[in-house]
């Protein structure tokens, strides 16, 4: 009976953890509010969801693992209407194994709505999602990339996409209906990429393209659509890799 269940009335978060310590746990926390807000729950009690996953992480120890953080419009009647019982919040930790440093991906041909309600929230209504992982599953690849509905370049089903184009590091604006991923948070502001507004077809022209998400970190592009993309990870793949592993490590919390 859970709405977060029903109709995927939730919001939720994902950290990497690394020897029972989660990593940017406060801005997650931020995101997590901002979601739910834009979302119409609750405010969440921030200083409760952080106990809540030390708790978990503090009684399941493991070197590397997922956090996972799920907060719910709580217990509603079977409709999109919501109940008067109050929010859900489920923390949960699983194994997670470190990504290799390059990967496959492939363009599919549904669409990001930079217009929608739910445009650049993380909620769990996440089957647009599961069907394009799918699609990239089948084909050889760990992800696919969206177009918006103006056609230019958006996101990952889970992730963030760089592309390195005349030697400038370049990302979709939020603008574009991505996600404001944490990792891509950290890697504009270590590695000076800028935000631009790009065609979808940059993937094409693109020197190096990498991507970007919690259990990724920095992960380069090796081929696209079955295309190889020569030299992967580049250089200045290769340096946001380096930049990024170095100061994660040095702030934890950053």
């Amino acid at each position: 009976m859970d709405h977060g269940l029903t109709v995927g009335d939730g919001v939720f978060e994902t950290l990497k953890a690394v020897d029972g310590a989660a990593f940017a746990m406060d801005r997650h926390l931020r995101r997590l509010a901002r979601s739910a807000q834009g979302l119409g729950l609750p405010e969440p009690d921030l200083d409760q969801v952080r106990r809540a996953g030390e708790a978990v992480l503090a009684a399941n120890p493991m070197p590397y693992g997922r956090l996972r953080i799920t907060y719910t419009g709580g217990t509603s009647p079977l409709g999109s209407e919501r109940g008067d019982t109050g929010p859900t919040l489920v923390v949960a930790l699983g194994t997670a194994s470190v990504r290799p440093d390059t990967t496959a991906v492939v363009t599919v041909p549904w669409t990001r709505n930079e217009k929608g309600a739910l445009a650049g929230l993380k909620t769990t209504s996440y089957g647009e999602n599961v069907v394009a992982l799918a699609q990239a599953h089948r084909n050889g690849a760990s992800e696919a990339l969206f177009a918006n509905t103006q056609g230019r370049l958006c996101e990952g089903t889970g992730s963030n996409i760089f592309v390195v184009i005349g030697g400038k590091l370049l990302t979709p604006p939020l603008a574009s209906g991505c996600l404001a991923g944490i990792t891509r948070e950290l890697v504009a502001e270590w590695s000076g990429a800028e935000e631009a507004d790009l065609p979808f077809d940059a993937l094409d022209e693109a020197e190096e393209l990498f991507l970007t998400s919690t259990l990724r970190d920095v992960q380069g592009i090796h081929a696209i659509d079955g295309r190889p993309v020569p030299g992967a990870p580049g250089p200045v793949t290769a340096k946001a890799m380096r930049t990024f592993a170095e100061r994660a490590a040095a702030h934890p919390n950053p």
